[in-house]
């Protein structure tokens, strides 16, 4: 009896497993058969770029020289920094190279949502918020390629009011947690955004590198985000509104990643917290568009977040209840112990089929070494093995916003032109 209940329970995780992303294999498929269509019509809009920054001193600078070197006509971008609860020279920095800085204090209302949302309000308050067509959102630890710009504004012409485009990583083969950040992000930007736009569904903004519509700031009164993934509830927020995300691709930016495991595990522990809040504000709106006017974009939103942490939560708590059981009521626990040992191995296979395929397929534009591609592969599925805990704590630890430090002793070389140097002019100072 004992190890027909496993059975059946082990079964049935691996079917809602099935059931909840092999639609996904559409993406696959999709992305050979179809390519999205731009349009490009030759528009030069005018954009600001938003950053919010705390204590990103060592940083902020390299990310304003990339945006002053785009191909991009530099009289059509402007640089706006937030300063948020800065200790630092962030905000000298930042004016040094030529943005105009506003400095924030609140230990109160601490996040990036709230950071963008002043940063918005004082834009608005000096009455330029309107004199741009778009804004891009970027993290202090960004550098941009110098066609960032053009190949966004080709995507956003082409009636897309936010884009997001290819996230890579300065620190990819630092070591075995950085590369499993860096190899994960290029399976979101080319699997599954790229396969959305080729089917015509929504994509999703990961973390930062987008791009947003002043109409849409505007339906929204501004910035109305705060989670503590403030970027999930943004798509969250685009989807159930019909707002379609496009992704470009040849629009690539570069952003650091922790090496640390204590810094990744109370990262990771955030953003799975701001998953789970997202879905208790979102859940209900997204399923009743998925199954009321048949949404694919709010289908995919669901299953693409929600289960997949859920579902290692519930999978994990009940190999472990299952085998207490076992061990306490003198059953066979060794056969619930094999039962997690195949659950394991099999996951363990599924991760490192999807790590060598999109290393297959974006080979060349990963930033390191050959030799360090092929270890690092194996150990890719024990970093979202990293998951199980972490979503099971998710659940019920009160996790708070925390910045992480950035700043690389040495840069690993990647593949950037020439950083300008130059400055645009002092900006004022604004308080």
């Amino acid at each position: 009896m004992f190890e027909l209940v496993s059975r059946i329970i082990n079964w049935s995780i691996i079917a809602t497993f099935i059931v909840c992303f092999s639609y996904q294999a559409i993406y696959f498929f999709i992305r050979y058969m179809k390519k999205p269509g731009i349009v490009e019509n030759g528009k030069k809009n005018r954009y600001a770029v938003l950053i919010a920054a705390r204590n990103e001193e060592r940083v902020i600078g390299d990310l304003i020289d990339s945006i002053h070197d785009q191909t991009y006509p530099g009289y059509l971008l402007d640089v706006f920094v937030v300063a948020d609860n800065c200790t630092d020279r962030t905000a000298a920095i930042a004016r040094w190279k030529g943005a105009e800085c506003y400095e924030r204090f609140n230990k109160v209302q601490v996040g990036k949502g709230y950071a963008l949302e002043y940063l918005l309000n004082r834009l608005s308050e000096d009455g330029v918020l309107e004199d741009y067509e778009g804004y891009f959102v970027f993290d202090a630890d960004n550098i941009l390629q110098r066609n960032y710009v053009e190949e966004m504004n080709k995507v956003f012409n082409s009636g897309y009011e936010v884009v997001t485009s290819y996230r890579n990583s300065k620190n990819f083969g630092a070591n075995w947690i950085s590369f499993g950040y860096g190899l994960w992000f290029l399976h979101e930007a080319e699997f599954l955004n790229k396969g959305r736009m080729a089917f015509g569904s929504s994509c999703m903004v990961s973390g930062t590198g987008y791009l947003v519509s002043t109409k849409v700031l505007q339906k929204n009164n501004g910035w109305k985000f705060f989670l503590l993934t403030e970027d999930i509830e943004f798509s969250a927020d685009c989807i159930v509104n019909d707002i379609k995300i496009g992704y470009c691709e040849k629009a690539e930016f570069f952003d650091e990643q922790p090496t640390r495991l204590i810094d990744s595990w109370n990262q990771r522990l955030r953003w799975v917290k701001g998953y789970y809040q997202v879905f208790g504000k979102y859940g209900r709106r997204l399923a009743e568009k998925a199954s009321g006017e048949k949404s694919f974009s709010s289908y995919d939103m669901m299953m693409g977040y929600l289960p997949a942490f859920l579902l290692t939560s519930i999978a994990s708590l009940i190999g472990l209840v299952m085998l207490v059981i076992g061990i306490a009521t003198a059953q066979n626990w060794m056969f619930t112990l094999q039962s997690v040992g195949v659950f394991l191995v099999s996951t363990f296979a599924a991760m490192f089929l999807l790590g060598i395929y999109t290393e297959i397929t974006q080979w060349k534009k990963i930033p390191c070494s050959n030799g360090k591609k092929i270890a690092y592969l194996f150990t890719f599925p024990i970093f979202m093995y990293t998951y199980f805990p972490i979503a099971i704590a998710a659940m019920k630890r009160k996790v708070e916003w925390k910045p992480m430090q950035h700043g690389l002793k040495q840069e690993p070389k990647i593949p950037l032109a020439a950083r300008s140097s130059h400055v645009k002019g002092m900006s004022r100072e604004m308080q």
